[in-house]
């Protein structure tokens, strides 16, 4: 599994090895979340042809809890978070038919988030 192009992965706060780790953990618990977002963000067939699938799902998970410290006022408004922020909705939003169901993929996409660093912290 590679982490490339993953650019919430790809910093220096993690390890890949780590990543991998707390990600098979992460996603022995989370499967139907996993598979839920993944459908929302990928085009079908996704998840049988391309290998690394989760990953993308956790970056993007990374990502809304990212903009979500920034649409709570948590960390400073860089000059990309507003296009970050309608790009986000604009992936989650597509297809959807009512505020509810967006406001649970972003749900979601946070908990995934918050979990996977509480699991990655607590590695060894």
């Amino acid at each position: 599994m590679s982490i490339a192009g993953m650019y919430m992965l790809n910093s220096s706060e993690y390890q890949e090895e780590k990543i991998h780790q707390a990600l098979d953990m992460l996603y022995v618990d989370r499967k139907n979340e996993f598979r839920e977002l993944s459908q929302v963000l990928l085009p079908e067939k996704a998840i049988t042809s391309m290998p690394n699938w989760k990953e993308f799902v956790l970056n993007f998970s990374l990502d809304v809890e990212e903009s979500f410290k920034t649409w709570s006022g948590q960390s400073e408004l860089d000059t990309h978070s507003p296009q970050k922020a309608l790009t986000i909705l604009r992936q989650l939003g597509h297809d959807l038919t009512s505020m509810n169901q967006l406001t649970h993929l972003l749900n979601m996409s946070y908990n995934l988030s918050a979990e996977f660093k509480e699991i990655y912290r607590r590695l060894k």
